[in-house]
């Protein structure tokens, strides 16, 4: 059953229409994506069936595609349509990410980072390139990892800081694991590239790890002097 089989007036996609996208629940968002069900399962149902699966809208948005298509009525096709969602959500967090506000907004700061790196499966190292006035010149993904570490070669980060002609950076990773907290080696890597960017006269001024639901700071925490 597709969605424009529903009965008049009761699909989500004309109650999206009527009464707005907050109207929706979850698995009624999750139908207007997905589009259509299986025989005898409206998507809807489908959508239901992924929530009670996954336990939840992120978890569904940060599964493999292999997880995702082993469900009955989800495939290759129904994956790059969430997945384009999921993109669509970050493009947007990254359109908010004015030169003059990255560093006077924390909070935009940390929203931006959340978005970008808190839904991932698997590890990712990226860095804030800024201009002398601390605004933002480029936000790169570096390198990934599998879902336990990322490899961090500070010759890759001082190319790129050269070549975009930073003056100082933010370096940033996620933990897949959803906690936050750094570990002994995050700490050892932060060390490694200061050192490395005080070489080209490049300002580290913060780390930040992202978790599922906050992001430490190395610099709040007096651990970049």
């Amino acid at each position: 059953m597709t969605i424009k089989d529903w009965p008049e007036g009761e699909g989500p996609r004309e109650k999206l229409q009527k009464a707005g996208p907050q109207s929706l629940s979850d698995a009624e968002l999750l139908a207007v994506l997905l589009r259509n069900g299986l025989p005898g399962t409206s998507a809807v149902e489908l959508g239901r069936q992924l929530l009670t699966h996954f336990g939840g809208l992120r978890a569904i948005f940060c599964a493999t595609q292999v997880q995702v298509c082993r469900l009955p009525g989800m495939g290759s096709v129904k994956y790059a349509q969430l997945q384009a969602a999921a993109e669509i959500s970050r493009r947007i967090a990254r359109e908010k990410l004015h030169r003059s506000q990255i560093l006077s907004n924390p909070d935009l700061t940390r929203e931006y980072l959340m978005r970008q790196l808190a839904d991932r499966a698997y590890e990712v190292f990226a860095i804030l390139l800024l201009d002398s006035q601390h605004r933002v010149i480029q936000f790169v993904e570096l390198f990934r990892g599998t879902i336990d570490s990322a490899s961090v070669y500070p010759r890759d980060v001082v190319a790129l800081v050269l070549e975009k002609q930073a003056a100082a950076v933010i370096i940033c990773h996620n933990h897949p694991s959803g906690i936050a907290e750094p570990s002994q080696a995050d700490r050892r890597i932060t060390e490694r590239l200061k050192n490395a960017l005080t070489t080209i006269d490049v300002t580290l001024l913060d780390h930040m790890v992202v978790g599922d639901r906050d992001i430490v700071s190395f610099a709040e925490r007096g651990w970049i002097a």
